[in-house]
Parts: C-alpha cells; sequence; structure tokens
C-alpha cells in the first residue's frame, strides 16, 4: 500500500454549480483543496454570453425563488433578482388558441401534473404518459411542455422521478445572467482549467487522478460531472463501479437546448410574451417574447426536436423558429430576426445533454448514484438531487452535501 502524502485533501471534479458549491464549502475548512475543470470557463451547464444583453444559454430560472438558496446567494454577490412572473402559460396575442381554449389547456395539464403527484407514488414507476387523458386535443402541447421541462418525452420518463420533484410555482431570474451568477460563485476559489480528469484509480489508500495536466494525489474527490459522461466512462474508475455506471445510465442527460433571437429593427411584441410555435404536435418550440422588456425571442427546443435539430446543424434551431415565427406573424418577421445565440448541449463535449431525468422504473437512482464510495469518492451535481433535480439549486445543494460528508470523513 502507497504510503505517499496526498497532494491534496480533496480534489473537486467539475467547476459547475456543484463543484463550485463545493469548493464554497471547503474554503471555509482549512483544508487544501483544488478544482479541476475539464472547460476553459466555469460554470457548467450554466454559461452567459454577453452581447448587446446578457443572455443565458444555460440554465435561465431561479425555480422555488422563494426558498432557492441561490436567491440569497446571489443577491450578496451583487446580482439583481428579476420577480417577474415567467410567460410560460400565456399566449400572446390570442395566437394559437382562443382565449376559451386556453383555458381548456391549462386545465389539462393541471390535471396532468395533479394526476401524477396524487396517484403515481401509489403504483408501479411507469412512463409520465400512462397520466395523459386519452384523446385528449392537448396531448401533444402537454408533451410539448414535458420537453421544455425535463428534456425529453412523457413516454420516457419515470411518473415516480416527477412526483418526487419540488417546485413552489415561484420562478425568478437574474437580471445579469443566472449563468454570470453561478460563475460568481467560483470568486477566489483554486480552479485550475483545461483538465479534464479520465480516471480516478482508488485501488491504494491515496486515490490517483490521471488528468490532462499529469498525475495528482488526494485523499477524497468529489465528482460532479454529468450522468452522460459517468454512464459512458468517459471518467474511468480503477477498480470499476458497475453500479454508479449503471445509475449514470439510468440518469440519462434529456436536451433542452435553445436560440436566442435578435430583431434587427424592434417589434411591437408584448414585454415578457408568450407564444407557442404550434398547439397541435409535440415537435413545436416555446417563444419567450422580449424577456425582461429587452429586444430578444428566446426560443426553446426539447427531446427529440432537439436533438433531430443538432444533428441537422448550426443553422437549424434558427431556421425552425424563424419558420413558426413567420406563420404566427407574418412572414416579413423573418428578415428582421438574428441569432445572437444558440446551444446545443448534445454535442457539448463536456455534458452531452443539458439535464437529468430518471427512466421508467429508475426514479431510486438518484439516491443510488449521489452514495459515497468508500467514504473517498462522493458524488454531487442536479442529477444526485432526489428533490430538485435538473436545476442549479439541486446541484448547489448536492455540492454542499457533498463536501460537509467529505468533512466528516475525514480522520
Amino acid at each position: 500500500m502507497s504510503k505517499t502524502a496526498p497532494a491534496a485533501d480533496v480534489i473537486v471534479i467539475g467547476a459547475g454549480a456543484a463543484g463550485l458549491a463545493a469548493g464554497r464549502r471547503l474554503a471555509t475548512s482549512g483544508l487544501n483543496f483544488r478544482i479541476l475543470e475539464a472547460r476553459d470557463r466555469i460554470g457548467g451547464r450554466a454559461f452567459t454570453v454577453h452581447g448587446a444583453y446578457p443572455i443565458d444559454l444555460g440554465c435561465g430560472w431561479l425555480h422555488s425563488g422563494d426558498a432557492n438558496p441561490l436567491t440569497r446567494v446571489l443577491s450578496e454577490l451583487g446580482f439583481t433578482i428579476d420577480k417577474t412572473p415567467p410567460a410560460w402559460g400565456r399566449f400572446s396575442l390570442d395566437l394559437g388558441l382562443s382565449k376559451q381554449e386556453q383555458k381548456a389547456f391549462g386545465e389539462a395539464i393541471g390535471r396532468f401534473h395533479e394526476r401524477i403527484e396524487t396517484e403515481a407514488l401509489k403504483m408501479p414507476d411507469v412512463p409520465a404518459s400512462h397520466f395523459l387523458e386519452a384523446g385528449n386535443r392537448f396531448n401533444p402541447l402537454i408533451a410539448a411542455v414535458t420537453t421544455y421541462i425535463s428534456g425529453a418525452e412523457p413516454s420516457l420518463i419515470s411518473s415516480h422521478d416527477i412526483a418526487n420533484y419540488q417546485d413552489d410555482g415561484v420562478n425568478w431570474r437574474v437580471a445579469e445572467g443566472y449563468g454570470a451568477g453561478i460563475a460568481a460563485l467560483g470568486r477566489d476559489l483554486p480552479i485550475t482549467l483545461a483538465c479534464p480528469v479520465t480516471q480516478i484509480d482508488h485501488s491504494d489508500t491515496v486515490l490517483r487522478l490521471s488528468t490532462a495536466q499529469g498525475e495528482i494525489t488526494a485523499d477524497k474527490v468529489i465528482v460532479t460531472l454529468p450522468t452522460n459522461l459517468l454512464a459512458e466512462e468517459r471518467l474511468a474508475f480503477a477498480p470499476k463501479l458497475p453500479e454508479k455506471i449503471a445509475a449514470a445510465g439510468q440518469l440519462p442527460l434529456g436536451l433542452a437546448d435553445k436560440v436566442a433571437l435578435g430583431f434587427n429593427h424592434p417589434l411591437n411584441l408584448p414585454k415578457d410574451g408568450h407564444l407557442f410555435g404550434r398547439v397541435d404536435r409535440v415537435d413545436t418550440a416555446s417563444y419567450h417574447l422580449r424577456p425582461f422588456g429587452r429586444n430578444l425571442i428566446e426560443a426553446y427546443f426539447g427531446g427529440e426536436l432537439a436533438a433531430d435539430l443538432e444533428r441537422d446543424g448550426a443553422n437549424a434551431f434558427f431556421a425552425f423558429a424563424q419558420e413558426e415565427l413567420a406563420n404566427l406573424l407574418g412572414s416579413a418577421i423573418r428578415a428582421r430576426l438574428r441569432r445572437v445565440g444558440e446551444t446545443s448541449w448534445g454535442k457539448e463535449p463536456f455534458s452531452r445533454g443539458a439535464y437529468s431525468y430518471a427512466l421508467p422504473g429508475h426514479a431510486d437512482a438518484r439516491q443510488r448514484l449521489a452514495c459515497p464510495v468508500e467514504d473517498r469518492i462522493f458524488f454531487a451535481g442536479e442529477a444526485c438531487s432526489p428533490d430538485y433535480f435538473s436545476t442549479a439549486q439541486g446541484a448547489y445543494l448536492t455540492g454542499i452535501a457533498a463536501a460537509e460528508a467529505a468533512l466528516k470523513a475525514r480522520p
């Protein structure tokens, strides 16, 4: 057995919300620690780009904002919390559905979620699509909304997982960008960029990490990588940890992509308005009109539609949005729109997707993924959260919990 002293007390792999939260907790402990990040930036799947306006290409909403710990943390860091209610349920200009039909749709999607919340945990873990009303004309639109929320269609998602999710319906935004706020969590933390970790050797008393910048030894490791990377064994364990690989595979990352559209000339559209591209199909986008009153449209694409458009190439999202908006607002809008930001999270090499959902029958994979190994290897990230998964909040809380567990396991 090795008697070599480790170079670090704790190594954190990943500088997204979970890794940065772990780092902030470790910074108060007096231990020697370091965060290793594969990208050339911090923030992970929270990412703000800055042009005429800050635009969130990753997570953009403080879900359960009134209870979300990041609301207070980001406020203390100087960020502005915008409490304008989201536009998701609105049909601006009454496009797509009449007022009576809008009311009927709201009732239908409300019944869908109520059935999952009240019935799902009393029965075997069937796909969420089981709770759609047979023959309801709004089922395609409910499925489309599910792809924006979960990154996949209802037929692919565990109903138990959805039932376990906690949200109080209060959703706020960060005016300067949620991604910028998450990145600010890394102020003054010891972070090494462009340093992917490819293996953790836990066969000895000292953990040995193979990285792009050489071998690093540590006493404890906190792993915050997305599930798709773990399932694909982009980070290998020696000896192998098949139960972790299996759990990660049961929590795949869905796709939720965005295109930010700017206007060449101001458009007379409602501030914080909303449109669906179509109301009769699953493969449609959701459009947030003039967020914060800015001359922008945020277009959201989820599930198989997002996957198809990623495969079609760089211009596919913009062309799809142009077509849908032209059908709604008139063909003249085509020439007035320009692309100012776009994501393809499935192609992003250090995420391979947007956020996790549990496959039917595998809602318990979140707890299995989160369990430490040998009190030396700890796991964090949104996929490890039993009730706030798919959110930066969930990642943040699991990062703190993993750091606490690592500290408790110290002799």
